[in-house]
């Protein structure tokens, strides 16, 4: 069966987020665009730019029928998220800032993970740095399993672990309608892509680690979160948010009990590490069960991270 038949293929949607980043975006829709395994669609989703960001995407892809500029009214990034999911119809949805790139072998290298591996519906993805930086950043040297994450999510555990730009993040659809749309606009108007992390892992979802890093994550001193430093007061409106987002996927999903199922998530980690073993085992040692249960728990991680 050869590469170009449609068994082969899953309908990929790009989901592009843009507030006043004029300067940037054509060119990150153009990454999009310039894929050897090309997106079916690709919609720009303009949160109310002040800038001539519109007229510059009208200029430059008026003419293509796989780009479609949405524009509305600015409130936030989850609301670009929102409103993009709404707007698209792949089955394969990877998330893109507009100041960020794809390089041209990012889909292609998804598609076969996601085609090899059917019961993989996350996957993170290595990235360089580009612009006033340069370096690769990947959590692991090589692809890998990373396994449910539901517990790791719902004891905030997640980003101690897994912490990726939003270019680097990709679902299968039927994942994002579990979670999106989200109400929560207020609270996620920027670093939106917690949103996708802890959804998706509170949904279920199977997550896979990409080590190819062919998204550019561009460093030109007005990121949003990159390089910047924040203040306990921020810190306290994010860890509010959190809890809210927390409490109404948990009430969306209907998760009772994940705590005392933390050794299981836990071993279906292929080769975990120190770090992991860590984190789960201090869930474990927390969990609202009996002290000898919470001791199997923690053996049964401990044999599974040593390999007996």
């Amino acid at each position: 069966m050869g590469p170009a038949d449609p068994v082969d293929r899953i309908r990929a949607s790009c989901l592009v987020n843009n507030h006043d980043y004029g300067r940037f975006v054509v060119e990150a829709v153009r990454s999009a665009l310039e894929q050897t395994r090309p997106f079916d669609e690709i919609i720009v989703v303009d949160d109310g730019s002040t800038d001539d960001s519109v007229a510059r995407l009208r200029e430059a892809f008026s003419s293509d029928d796989r780009v479609r500029v949405v524009a509305k009214e600015n409130e936030g990034q989850l609301s670009c998220f929102n409103r993009g999911l709404s707007e698209s119809s792949g089955d394969l949805l990877c998330f893109l800032d507009a100041d960020d790139v794809f390089d041209p072998g990012y889909l292609a290298t998804l598609e076969s993970i996601y085609l090899e591996r059917p019961d993989v519906h996350f996957v993170v993805s290595a990235h360089r740095t580009f612009g006033r930086e340069e370096r690769v950043v990947r959590r692991f040297p090589e692809d890998r399993e990373l396994g449910y994450s539901a517990v790791l999510a719902l004891t905030r555990s997640l980003t101690k672990l897994w912490v990726s730009p939003t270019s680097t993040l990709s679902m299968r659809r039927r994942v994002a309608d579990r979670i999106l749309p989200i109400p929560l606009v207020d609270d996620w108007r920027t670093r939106a892509d917690d949103c996708l992390l802890f959804g998706s892992a509170l949904a279920g979802a199977r997550k896979y680690f990409s080590a190819k890093p062919l998204v550019g994550y561009r460093v030109h001193g007005e990121n949003q979160w990159y390089g910047r430093t924040f203040d306990q007061g921020y810190e306290a409106s994010r860890e509010a948010a959190l809890d809210r987002l927390l409490s109404y996927l948990h009430r969306r999903l209907g998760l009772e009990g994940l705590a005392s199922r933390a050794h299981e998530e836990f071993g279906r980690i292929e080769s975990p590490d120190l770090r992991q073993l860590r984190h789960y085992g201090r869930i474990a040692a927390r969990a609202p069960v009996g002290l000898p249960t919470r001791l199997r728990m923690l053996l049964a991680m401990v044999r599974h991270w040593s390999g007996v």
